[in-house]
């Protein structure tokens, strides 16, 4: 094996693993539970926002630069740190690396211990987090070659289980197959990795030119290969984990997340079913939570040009993270709807027109009327989460094209960026000064 095909492997083991965190073993079995036998439909509904469109992510941020900063000063100078800001506090400190210690608590530690508490739990976890993310330079190579491939042994094996001996049929469902599809798509968003991903694009491509790959071809052909092998990866897992919800036999709807997987993963792998799956989520975890760390620290040392350190950074990142995972997973997730309904359909409209335009239209009008568009109908998905709109206006909203389907964006900003794009041309002055 030559050096730059471990270097693609490498990298590809730690950024599946950087995505593949506390949401990403949860959510597939529970989604599973509710789909009865509409599991292809489910899994590809899931992939888009789960594999493609965090694929894509990382594409665009390649494309702009080396960093999400590169990406959103091709926009404008402030999209930068507003929308960056948002994304870093919801894969940080608000949502996703709280989510990863409660979940390592709730299925790695409850079981075996269940007089324990998550507060010990916690800040056992963090420490070791800290420990791992201090040293920037680090955090691939841990990741990528030690961590990872155990991982992904632990999951294979619980799948191929499953998949060779089920332990039911597949449950009884109330949805249709587009309802199916809309849970899977919707449910996406609840990983994270959209937002994620242009964040870790710019700890992939330091890794890569870390090892030697320079130029901008060579650069490239690292991470989108190293991209296409996570991807991979991360739909076979998905889809295996989907599946094992929908064989499970599990009919209440009540039951934690954290509850089902070890009741998969002991229906599968006997008595060693609950330390197999502990050792598979702290992995999952602590790899997940090194990366976000890390993308912590470096975003916001970059965005106060060095006057908040990172070392400091990723201290109060770990301290807030801690206080915040003592609430349970369950929570974690209900407090992230609202806001993930907001941010998403803004991040998606920036990722999609950047990848599909950015070469044709140079222009920055018609980007920013996209996503003017995309923030609009956002606004009405936080309303409706947030129960500040009644029935009447949920109805008139639903006549806005694929709005009950979670993709009301998609047609307000394809007009605003076809519309501008069509008064103002393809290139202005301010772009061409800036290129």
């Amino acid at each position: 094996m030559n050096k730059k095909t471990r270097d693609i492997i490498t990298i590809g083991f730690a950024l599946f693993a950087m995505f593949f965190g506390a949401g990403n073993l949860l959510l597939p079995p529970y989604i599973g539970i509710q789909i009865g036998d509409h599991v292809w439909t489910t899994i590809l509904a899931f992939g888009l926002t789960g594999i493609l469109l965090p694929f894509l992510g990382i594409l665009s941020v390649v494309s702009a630069g080396e960093r999400f900063e590169d990406l959103g000063a091709k926009i404008h100078p402030l999209l930068s740190p507003i929308l960056g800001t948002t994304i870093m506090l919801c894969i940080g400190p608000l949502i996703a690396i709280p989510r990863t210690a409660a979940t390592t608590y709730e299925v790695g530690i409850l079981p075996s211990f269940p007089e324990s508490t998550p507060v010990w739990t916690s800040i056992g976890f963090f420490l070791v987090t800290l420990a791992l993310t201090i040293r920037p330079t680090r955090v691939v190579d841990i990741i990528g070659n030690i961590l990872t491939p155990l991982l992904l042994i632990l999951l294979i094996l619980l799948i191929l289980i499953g998949i060779i001996s089920p332990s039911s049929d597949y449950g009884e469902t109330n949805l249709s197959q587009g309802k199916a599809f809309t849970l899977g798509f919707v449910e996406g968003y609840q990983t994270l990795d959209v937002l994620a991903s242009v964040i870790f694009a710019g700890i992939i491509i330091a890794a890569s030119r870390a090892k030697g790959y320079h130029t901008t071809k060579s650069k490239m052909q690292v991470v989108i290969t190293a991209g296409i092998l996570s991807s991979f990866f991360l739909f076979v897992i998905y889809g295996g984990l989907v599946y094992l919800g929908a064989v499970s036999g599990i009919t209440d709807m009540s039951i934690m997340r954290s509850e089902l997987l070890l009741h998969i993963s002991n229906s599968e792998l006997g008595q060693y079913g609950t330390l197999a799956i502990a050792i598979a989520i702290a992995l999952a975890c602590l790899t997940t939570a090194i990366a976000l760390v890390s993308a912590f620290g470096n975003f916001f040392s970059s965005l106060t040009k060095n006057a908040l350190r990172y070392e400091l950074l990723v201290t109060i990142c770990c301290i807030a993270s801690c206080i915040l995972s003592i609430t349970g997973v369950d929570n974690i997730i209900t407090f992230a709807y609202p806001i993930l309904s907001f941010v998403y359909p803004i991040a998606i409209t920036l990722v999609l027109y950047y990848i599909f335009f950015a070469r044709i239209v140079r222009n920055r009008k018609p980007y920013i009327a996209a996503l003017l568009a995309s923030t609009v109908i956002a606004v009405f998905y936080l309303s409706r989460q947030l129960g500040l709109i009644d029935n009447e206006m949920i109805v008139l909203l639903n006549r806005i094209p694929l709005f009950q389907y979670e993709l009301g964006w998609v047609i307000p900003s394809a007009v605003a960026f076809l519309a501008t794009w069509a008064i103002t041309g393809s290139t202005d002055k301010t772009t061409q000064q800036s290129a």
